[in-house]
């Protein structure tokens, strides 16, 4: 049962937690931060023991799944190396009599490091090695959860997926070195490539696979030069099997930070160590790099992402509902996998809330939860930009329902309101032509073009149309 602690006592645990809270947000995004961290409440600090309340065994198990390593770190600067995290989970919410009823359930994963025997021990004691990568041992920054098995293939990654186990299984002899990833926000150049490092680190005891963001690796090359630990800092680089560097765009313009990477890049490519990037673009449209850097760059294979097609999409879903336990009708996932198609990282975030929404609220996932989750989520400056809203300002603009604009009728009043709709899905969301036919009744995508094309037409003949368009258009500003 809850037992209220004294203000004073809660006091201190609040103080404690918000501490923890604020070393998490700066490793955690910001959504996940909101849908996971933000209905958490501290319960008590006894001793170095935690104890924080959750709202469902969801919430638990999905905590300890994907963000064990950030309320490890949070709780070494709020409480200590030796703090321990214990979760109160509700099971029954109670009444106006009874108390809601919890269960404590302790935490059950500690992130697992890694001293390779090829490493110089006195390497460990370094200012750079404490001050800067935050353990008194090797740790590789990999997220376990990343692996190929959850990464699914289509043919908007195949090459970079083959590749990347290409290189995992033969790290530094394959002629895919350097390996370079490139692809827009939220396409998986970060899963992959840490899929590779914990493939290596898991199938290869002796080699020291490291994974760093360029950011890092700059701001640690920044506190060696002002700690004048430059050495300890190229010696170390020099050291790792396998480097795993993402995001190394944000090297752009930053001299001396390039020239050092240079160097590192140099020893280990020429001592047969395996090199992995990640870039937002290709190697050629990288502007303030080095052209020396450049050329080592295109040294092995550049491998792009592309967004992810609609069966692709599907794959998904479903792997991510797997992997949850989670099991929701086929005609839900149809609805998201064509309503979201922008990135991995938007689509796999929808569907967390989805779930988080569902546990939240004690329902099942079905095609209304789906629809009210993704208007919560996609939301413009004035209004929503979805298919559902503007099929709703459509609806209501002409009087109709938007079952009417689902429909097989053929009836002008209905086909006119049914033809600008589409138009508008066109030209405000990001949506295939195939995506938006299945959510007007299921047509295909030349019937969408056709919708296109006539009120194309309408709006640079007849005013009256081109006025109703603008004004539904200003709707969704």
């Amino acid at each position: 049962m809850n037992v209220t602690p004294q203000p004073n006592i809660q006091r201190e645990v609040t103080t404690v937690w918000n501490r923890c809270l604020s070393v998490i947000r700066d490793i955690v995004p910001e959504d996940s931060f909101n849908i996971w961290f933000e209905p958490i409440r501290p319960a008590r600090l006894n001793g170095k023991v935690l104890t924080i309340q959750v709202p469902s065994e969801f919430f638990y198990e999905h905590i300890e799944e994907n963000f064990v390593h950030a309320l490890r770190k949070a709780l070494d600067v709020a409480i200590g190396r030796d703090g321990q995290l214990e979760y109160s989970i509700i099971v029954d919410n109670g009444d106006s009599q009874n108390k809601p009823l919890t269960v404590k359930m302790p935490t059950t994963k500690t992130p697992q490091t890694a001293r390779p025997d090829n490493v110089t021990p006195n390497l460990l004691r370094s200012p750079f090695e404490l001050k800067d990568l935050d353990s008194l041992t090797l740790d590789s920054y990999l997220n376990p959860s990343y692996t190929f098995d959850n990464y699914i293939e289509g043919d908007c990654n195949r090459l970079a997926r083959q590749a990347g186990y290409a290189v995992a299984e033969r790290p530094g002899i394959t002629s895919f070195n350097p390996l370079m990833i490139h692809g827009g926000v939220g396409l998986g150049k970060t899963h992959l490539v840490q899929a590779i490092g914990n493939y290596i680190k898991n199938n290869n005891q002796n080699k020291f696979v490291l994974y760093v963001t360029s950011e890092k690796f700059t701001n640690q090359f920044l506190n060696a030069v002002r700690s004048d630990g430059i050495r300890d800092f190229t010696s170390f680089y020099m050291q790792v099997d396998v480097l795993v560097i993402d995001d190394v765009q944000f090297l752009q313009k930053k001299e001396k930070t390039q020239e050092i990477f240079f160097h590192i890049f140099n020893h280990l490519h020429q001592s047969g160590k395996q090199i992995i990037m990640t870039s937002d673009r290709a190697p050629r449209a990288l502007d303030g790099l080095e052209d020396r850097l450049l050329s080592r760059f295109k040294w092995g294979l550049s491998a792009d992402l592309q967004t992810p097609d609609l069966e692709t999409r599907i794959a998904i879903i479903q792997k991510k509902l797997q992997a949850e336990g989670v099991f929701i009708e086929n005609n839900v996932i149809e609805y998201l996998a064509h309503s979201v198609n922008t990135n991995v990282r938007e689509l796999e975030g929808v569907i967390i809330s989805l779930m988080a929404q569902a546990s939240l609220n004690r329902r099942e996932i079905d095609l209304d939860l789906a629809k009210t989750t993704l208007r919560s989520i996609v939301v413009d400056s004035e209004r929503e930009v979805t298919i559902d809203s503007i099929q709703e300002a459509v609806a209501s603009y002409f009087n109709v329902t938007i079952a009417d604009l689902k429909s097989k009728g053929r009836r002008r009043e209905v086909v006119h309101p049914r033809q600008v709709a589409m138009y508008l899905a066109k030209e405000k969301t990001d949506l295939s032509l195939k995506s938006i036919g299945y959510h007007f009744g299921g047509r295909d995508h030349t019937t969408v073009i056709h919708a296109v094309q006539t009120v194309s037409d309408l709006v640079g003949k007849h005013p009256e149309t081109r006025d109703t368009v603008a004004k539904l258009r200003a709707q969704f500003k």
